[in-house]
């Protein structure tokens, strides 16, 4: 198979959705020699802020001159998005040989779920290769979720809100146990800003592990504000580490969380065998970059024609955390229009993920991308209801991202700003008209 056909191959396991649970799993990795045994990997669960986290450390560990490998999902554009090493993505070729040797490993009458699938292949990447430490993310919650069947370094839970609900439970709490399952006994475990709730759960559940909780505002601590361009600039305080005025290359003030969990981490490894000199984290914090997370597209580099007067931000805004963070944003930022590209799955909690954001929008544009559990935007604006006032705040209802990104550009003036957000698969798609890329590679 060439890589096309391999990457159809592959999108045909989603037909099999979630299940959640590692049996299969650890069939898997023990066909294949375990991979995963003799890893030292960082393990980062949570809703919100876990790609970001790892950003934030994967490029400090790489300025320190390790050779890191990141583990992440969704994709935006292309499939070689989701394993990295090095800061590279995983190329063609080696896409097409690890997952031939995977499906030798996997029993026909038994077929793997994707995120099994391709989460086995990471794990033989990275040890192939000689990954110094590998981030892995969790593809959901983290009790029974594929990548827990390895031994962290460190693990962590950025933070717990209610997603995937019909997997994880309907409740902070249950769904904070299903992501304590990744705290290991006597394993350094971090945690970022929790309610009372879900650290009550988290903490009693390290105890029984025999495992130390360190926590943000307590155990590590973050000052935010702001450089003259607008991105954070923080101080962190750790056990014994003391940052200041550290600029960060992500927008957002809830990237200073992100950036302060990642801190702390490093912090802990850095007496691991993974010392990071203080040159590396200034770099690496200000140069990060996480695309389609917050990231800005300066007026004439958009859309392919550049005819765009306006900034353009794309943000993967999914669930109702996500969007607070895009409005507290939004809210930071000195435009005098807000031009809403809004597409979401129609599985998502429609009113939670765009009633933050539209108080905030001058002008809305639904849209969806070419995605099969995308919303139509005529039964988006149904779910809405009373949220979206009537008027001409809604710009028109579009069945193409191309056409509601192109309306946008030539309603928006100098001064205003153009946002896309509402889902990851809306971002990548946009992402990938705007650079000339087609669609993302999905099913």
């Amino acid at each position: 198979m060439d890589y096309k056909e391999t990457i159809f191959r592959l999108f045909e396991l989603q037909k099999f959705g979630i299940k959640l649970g590692l049996d299969s799993m650890r069939t898997i990795l023990g066909r294949l020699g375990n991979p995963q045994d003799g890893g030292r990997f960082v393990h980062v669960s949570g809703t919100n802020g876990k790609g970001s986290t790892m950003a934030f450390l994967e490029a400090v560990l790489s300025r320190a001159g390790y050779k890191v490998g990141l583990y992440t999902s969704p994709h935006l554009v292309t499939f070689r998005e989701r394993i990295r090493l090095g800061g590279r993505m995983v190329t063609e070729d080696e896409v097409m040989g690890l997952a031939s040797e995977v499906w030798e490993a996997t029993d026909p009458a038994k077929p793997p779920t994707f995120f099994e699938f391709v989460t086995a292949m990471a794990f033989l990447f990275f040890k192939r290769a000689g990954a110094d430490i590998a981030l892995m993310e969790t593809g959901m919650g983290g009790r029974l979720d594929s990548t827990n069947v390895l031994e962290p370094l460190v693990s962590a839970v950025t933070n717990v809100g209610l997603e995937h609900t019909e997997h994880l439970g309907p409740t902070i709490p249950l769904i904070a146990f299903e992501k304590a399952g990744v705290i290991k006994p006597g394993k350094p475990f971090f945690a970022g800003r929790l309610s009372t709730d879900a650290l009550t759960v988290i903490e009693d559940r390290a105890k029984e592990l025999g495992t130390q909780v360190s926590l943000l505002g307590r155990d590590f601590k973050v000052r935010a504000g702001s450089t003259p361009e607008g991105l954070p600039r923080i101080s962190f305080q750790g056990s014994s580490w003391n940052y200041h005025e550290l600029d960060l290359g992500l927008m957002g003030a809830h990237q200073a969380d992100n950036a302060a969990l990642a801190l702390a981490i490093l912090e802990k490894l850095s007496g691991m065998g993974y010392p990071v000199a203080a040159m590396d984290i200034r770099a690496g914090l200000r140069w990060v970059s996480w695309p389609g997370r917050g990231e800005l597209f300066p007026p004439g580099a958009w859309p392919p024609d550049g005819s765009g007067k306006a900034p353009l931000l794309l943000d993967g805004a999914h669930n109702p955390d996500g969007a607070k963070a895009l409005s507290a944003l939004l809210s930071e930022r000195p435009e005098r229009a807000i031009h809403l590209v809004a597409g979401v799955m129609a599985d998502k909690d429609v009113g939670g993920v765009l009633s933050p954001l539209l108080p905030r929008s001058t002008r809305v544009y639904l849209t969806r991308p070419e995605y099969s559990r995308a919303e139509d935007p005529s039964r988006l604006l149904g779910r809405l209801g009373e949220s979206l006032p009537a008027g001409d705040r809604l710009a028109g209802l579009f069945q193409r991202i191309p056409d509601a990104i192109g309306a946008a550009a030539r309603d928006a003036s100098e001064g205003d700003l153009v946002v896309v957000a509402g889902s990851l698969f809306t971002v990548g798609e946009a992402r990938a008209w705007l650079t000339g890329q087609g669609l993302p590679e999905s099913n």
